[in-house]
């Protein structure tokens, strides 16, 4: 006797969903395409926003921006709440070990006064930036349009306020959790020259409706200047004075805003290559900002580095505007 088995192969019907098959046509999809693509409600809503009753739910006029498909602004990392969570696990696993080999180690010890009062006056109070930066990529994720935007908005709300509580904990490590320097840096934001054109600025851009203009103003101007000033200039100021360690606790700031760079860049670029209309809106934010960064910066800096040398910034601002398709070489 013999026996004989036999496999048959089952081909689905189809390969992927309707909605995802009218726009990438009949192939498997991702599990990005799968959730992020077409499926934020556009149509048979029953009410208006109580708060904004000129707007309906989902209403793209939320900003000046135009666009024929807002699911252009695709995020090159791919990034889905599964994604997300796991790649930024790693990084806070790599953080946290960070901090504790850090408390462990007792490294806070090896600052001087002089930088530990450094450190307190120039860096903690970038808490509140950080906080003011999660409330404009929540506004990105309330008030956008699209899937693959404001899903990718609300990753970087979390991001932005999980570096406003890793700015905290160095305060906390640095007095063993007395919590006295977070109070020195509060007062510092609160009353000290060096951040009142900041925080004006921070409190100020809050009133602001245009959610893409906050995100213009957020990814592209003041995360330029935070990256190159403060997580650059003044990461090498603390090597050159006994600081080095510190670098250790903000690694997690660094990763983030570049991996946050890498998105928004191709955001800018997607909106500037729709229209003119888009360029020139955008090339508009800009030089309307731009001097309100620069001269919130020089003030930062005089303290932070003794002088208000920030070309590096406004370097770093004018490549991502080249990359993205503008120019603001005439506002800096």
């Amino acid at each position: 006797m013999t026996l004989e088995i036999k496999t048959s192969n089952l081909e689905p019907i189809r390969p992927t969903y309707a909605y995802i098959e009218r726009r990438f046509g009949k192939k498997p999809a991702t599990r990005y395409q799968e959730v992020s693509f077409d499926v934020q409600g556009a149509a048979n809503f029953h009410y208006r926003p109580l708060w904004k009753p000129d707007k309906t739910l989902n209403d793209q006029t939320h900003t000046a921006l135009q666009m024929q498909d807002w699911y252009a602004f695709k995020d090159p990392r791919q990034f889905y709440y599964g994604a997300y969570v796991q790649h930024r696990a790693r990084l806070q696993d790599i953080a946290e070990s960070n901090y504790a080999f850090f408390e462990k180690r007792a490294l806070a010890d090896n600052f001087s006064d002089e930088v530990k009062a450094k450190i307190a006056e120039c860096l903690l109070p970038l808490r509140y930036v950080e906080q003011t930066a999660n409330l404009h990529m929540m506004s990105g994720s309330a008030y956008g349009y699209g899937t693959v935007i404001t899903q990718a908005c609300i990753f970087a709300a979390m991001d932005r306020l999980g570096m406003a509580q890793y700015v905290s904990r160095i305060g906390l490590l640095l007095d063993n959790n007395t919590g006295e320097i977070l109070q020195v840096a509060k007062q510092a934001w609160m009353d000290d020259a060096t951040w009142q054109p900041l925080r004006r600025l921070c409190e100020e851009s809050l009133l602001e409706q245009d959610w893409f203009k906050l995100f213009t103003l957020q990814n592209l101007l003041i995360d330029s200047m935070l990256q190159s000033m403060v997580f650059g200039e003044f990461d090498q100021w603390l090597v050159n004075n006994g600081g080095r360690d510190l670098a250790m606790l903000t690694e997690f700031m660094q990763d983030c805003l570049s991996d946050l760079r890498k998105w928004s860049d191709t955001v800018f670029k997607t909106a500037v290559a729709e229209s003119e209309h888009n360029k020139a809106l955008m090339q508009q934010w800009i030089e309307e900002y731009l001097p309100v960064i620069k001269t919130a910066f020089s003030a930062w800096s005089n303290t932070a580095l003794g002088n208000d040398a920030i070309d590096a910034g406004l370097n770093l601002i004018a490549e991502r505007c080249k990359k993205a398709g503008l120019s603001c070489d005439a506002a800096i």
